[in-house]
């Protein structure tokens, strides 16, 4: 039998263990790891009497995971069978939207009123022991004033006899003590006097301990004929006071913590170390200090004091709530801060007598017309609980039509049709599922078209990308760089710098309108047509300049290399005139067109309708570079000038396009100032260092939204 059982056992576990998932296995792993050591602490249980307590922790360590595996591995296979139906799922989505937030209200509900009845007795209680004592000081304060008045003519022990006999019946123990002339008189007579206060001078009004007993004690000093006549009244926090605190709140206890420290003993407190005769109790440690429950009264600590009972409850809903609040104590002897805890046992029907006493009818009127909200409430959670069960089946049916639908479409089937037998937007969403599959094919046709065109495209942005300078130029006198991101496959922004002769660059920088292939074949228009002028001047200055203005051969050469330089002023003409005669009337560009001479340190520049380039300048300024024309391409013979500026070591040239200032977010545009301050702020970085952090910028500035423009940027700076 034995044997047949193992190779069930062996045939199941070779069957299931390669199919069962990574979590399975750990769980598996985990339950029989926590049942090998429990079996060997039940062993060990059983040889050592008492077992091992390291064992058993791990035993109910690994309990605790293994469950909590074993939750995570229900909940998946849940998730993956059971929650399959779309049915299911809506119930359960009906379950955490309805009912669940109702359950979390009602515990918050719970909890908050649990919590403000405790608050709520505490306050009580404390409320009438401050009460107790603002009492007691007001009887002192006034006896004291009766006394010092009478003292030069009457016996001070005759006067406090006399005066303190029409003591307050709320306090039958009060217990008089006057400090006059250095001596005590008490009243009565029996009752031991009570020590100065350890401020003379100063009213005190609080809880005091004096010689092992806690007091409501008021103090008052007041001027007499030969001195200061100090009246001390004391009452005990006894369990009769305290009654009169507990009589409408249920059941109060007054506890005192007991100081740790070493010294305790000299101050009328006792050590916390258990003597002989003294029995230990419950301790709870605040701070250095700590609070012992239950011990018998001994070497001067007070015992807890009680009093109160609590009433039987009303109904099966009234509960006890226990709650407690901290009771500053004053140490008479010694002067200092001790802490007491008052505890409060109660039921909600004592603290809703005490709360609505004064509303008389009202209260119960509240009460019904709460319960009804309530009664009303649950029906109507009751009832759409009820109603999104039923409206789930028209949904899941209708989604089991979609499903069978997909499976034909899966198998290219796309004469397949769903039968509609409602008019409500599920029967919509059947119907475009219907008219969706009569469009796929015509749909795939179009795909294959558009891929096409993504290809060409693609080899349009290669093409496009070996325009742009692939390295700085290398001039040794100046650092350039430039770099372009498209908000599109391909770009309408066009920039470009190529050595001339020896110590000179040409730098351009433009930007066509529109977007797409079309600003993109003019851009590359526009680059061959800049190099073409650039190149041919610098290899052809002699010929142009011997050359006759009226020959056609170097006509163009003539003009664009006047005074023995490149002018790109010059250049511009001769690019308008041609963008002019040769592309459509709405097609246009701006572009700024400079040369740098390294020998001279100047920068010569025609700017026809560009954002104007900025000089940051070393000393902090900023030269905006905007001398030149109209935009080319738009107008025939416009006239375009010229001039040049000086670049220092450390200036730093920036020619941009209005994809980085103009892009927008919640804060408004990204600006050209945040572009300077930017470059300002990393003026000493490498250019390329430079860009990337532009660059980041703008981008964080866009977010999540769509590139708007074409984003350029070049940044050029003498060594």
């Amino acid at each position: 039998m034995l044997s047949v059982a193992h190779r069930y056992l062996r045939r199941q576990f070779y069957l299931y263990w390669p199919r069962m998932s990574r979590l399975a296995r750990i769980t598996a792993y985990f339950a029989g790891l926590d049942l090998l050591l429990l079996a060997i602490w039940s062993i060990s249980l059983l040889l050592t009497r008492g077992g091992s307590t390291g064992l058993m922790w791990w035993t109910g360590f690994l309990a605790y995971v293994t469950a909590v595996l074993a939750l995570a591995l229900g909940l998946r296979w849940a998730r993956r069978k059971l929650m399959w139906r779309l049915r299911n799922r809506l119930v359960v989505t009906y379950v955490f939207i309805g009912v669940i937030p109702v359950i979390l209200l009602l515990t918050i509900g719970v909890i908050t009123a649990y919590l403000f009845a405790w608050q709520f007795a505490t306050y009580v209680a404390a409320s009438d022991i401050r009460s107790d004592i603002a009492t007691l000081s007001a009887l002192n304060g006034h006896l004291a004033f009766r006394v010092a008045d009478r003292i030069p003519s009457t016996p001070l022990l005759e006067l406090l006899q006399h005066e303190a006999a029409e003591r307050e019946p709320a306090y039958p123990a009060r217990e008089i003590t006057a400090w006059y002339d250095g001596k005590a008189y008490t009243f009565p007579a029996r009752a031991t006097p009570a020590p100065l206060p350890p401020h003379q001078g100063k009213a005190i009004q609080t809880v005091a301990l004096d010689r092992g007993q806690i007091l409501l004690r008021a103090c008052d000093a007041v001027p007499a004929a030969k001195g200061e006549l100090v009246l001390i009244s004391s009452v005990p926090l006894d369990e009769k006071l305290l009654g009169k605190v507990s009589a409408e709140v249920g059941q109060v206890s007054l506890s005192l913590f007991t100081s740790s420290s070493p010294d305790s003993d000299n101050k009328g407190v006792a050590k916390s170390s258990a003597s002989a005769g003294q029995q230990k109790g419950t301790q709870l440690a605040i701070g250095n200090e700590r609070l012992e429950i239950g011990r018998e009264s001994g070497a001067g600590t007070p015992a807890t004091v009680k009093a109160g009972k609590l009433p039987p409850p009303v109904n099966r809903f009234d509960r006890e709530i226990t709650g407690g609040s901290l009771l500053e104590v004053l140490d008479w002897n010694s002067g200092t801060k001790r802490t007491a805890l008052l505890a409060v046992v109660t039921r909600p029907s004592l603290l809703y007598d005490r709360l609505f006493r004064t509303v008389g009818q009202t209260a119960t009127f509240i009460v019904g017309v709460l319960v009804v909200v309530v009664v009303l409430f649950g029906i109507i959670e009751l009832l759409a609980l009820i109603i999104g069960v039923r409206l789930t089946r028209t949904i899941t049916g209708s989604v089991a039509a979609l499903y069978r639908g997909t499976l034909h479409v899966n198998r290219g089937e796309f004469n397949h049709r769903i039968e509609i037998r409602s008019e409500d937007q599920l029967a919509a969403l059947e119907g475009s599922f219907n008219s969706m599959t009569a469009s796929l094919q015509r749909l795939l046709l179009e795909q294959k078209e558009k891929q096409r065109m993504e290809n060409e495209l693609v080899i349009a942005q290669e093409v496009q990308a070996q325009l742009f300078p692939r390295q700085t130029a290398e001039i040794p006198a100046l650092e350039v760089h430039g770099i372009c991101r498209p908000a599109r496959t391909v770009s309408g922004d066009y920039y470009d710098f190529l050595p001339l002769e020896a110590g000179k660059v040409a730098l351009a920088v433009g930007d066509v309108s529109g977007k797409g292939i079309s600003a993109a074949l003019l851009m590359a228009t526009i680059h061959s047509a800049v190099r073409a002028y650039a190149l041919q001047a610098v290899v052809t200055p002699a010929m142009s300049a011997g050359s006759r203005h009226g020959d056609s051969e170097y006509s163009g050469t003539a003009l664009a290399y006047a005074n023995g330089d490149l002018s790109p002023a010059a250049v511009m003409t001769l690019l308008n005139r041609q963008l002019y005669h040769s592309t459509p009337l709405e097609k246009y560009a701006t572009l700024f067109f400079s040369t740098y001479d390294s020998h001279n340190s100047g920068l010569s520049y025609c700017n026809a309708g560009h954002l104007a380039p900025l000089l940051l300048q070393t000393d902090g300024s900023t030269k905006r570079l905007d001398v030149g024309g109209t935009v080319v391409g738009l107008f025939d013979a416009v006239p375009y000038e010229e001039t040049r500026v000086q670049l220092a070591p450390g200036d730093i040239f920036i020619a941009y396009s209005d994809g980085i200032t103009e892009p927008e977010n919640d804060f408004g545009e990204f600006g050209e100032q945040r572009l300077v301050d930017l470059v300002r702020e990393n003026h000493r970085l490498p250019l390329a260092r430079i860009s990337d952090l532009v660059m980041s910028a703008v981008l964080d500035w866009i977010g999540g939204a769509e590139q708007p423009d074409d984003i350029t940027l070049v940044l050029a700076r003498p060594r």
